[in-house]
This record gives C-alpha cells, structure tokens and sequence, in this order.
C-alpha cells in the first residue's frame, strides 16, 4: 500500500527501513526522519504523517530498546518544563527598568 504518494513510499519501504535500523543499531530510537533519511527521502506535504506514524507503530521492531527504557524515572527527577527554567521566553523574563 503506498503511504506516501509524494515521495512514493510504501508500507512495505517503511517496515524495510525499521527492520534495517534495528538490525544495523539496536539501541536506536527510530523516528519518522530517520525512516525518510534510510530511504533517501524528505517529507514533503505531511498529509501522509497520520498514516506513516500508523505504519511506523505496527512494525515489530519500533519499541524503545530495554536498556533505554524508564531513564527518565530512573534519574527521580520529574521534568515537566523539559529541564528549562520557568521563565525561559523573553516575555516571562522580568526585565531590569
């Protein structure tokens, strides 16, 4: 089935790729540009992303690797602001007049 009629990329180009990742590297994590960067293509118009993401979480071989699994809670630390100070934008920033 092709997922992607832009670039002209099937389902079964997809799995190839996460099956070729996982074996080259297995504590990667696979992305959707990864995929593309396998395959020597870019996205193009993201109509096609809804179901590329679908084919992406059917493959076999997509999970997260084991020893890479639970880092967040191992460190303890809970990071809601993804590790940023509160007032990171310039806007929330008290200026000094």
């Amino acid at each position: 089935m092709i997922v992607c009629h832009c670039q002209s990329i099937a389902d079964h180009d997809i799995r190839a790729a996460v099956d070729w990742m996982r074996a080259s590297d297995p504590d990667t994590i696979i992305t959707p540009g990864k995929i593309y960067h396998a395959l020597g293509k870019r996205a193009d118009c993201g109509g096609c992303m809804p179901l590329f993401l679908a084919t992406m979480h059917g493959c076999d071989n997509l999970g997260v690797p084991t020893n890479l699994r639970g880092l967040r809670r191992a460190a303890g630390k809970d990071y809601p602001n993804e590790g940023r100070p509160q007032g990171h934008r310039v806007s929330q920033r008290r200026s000094a007049l």
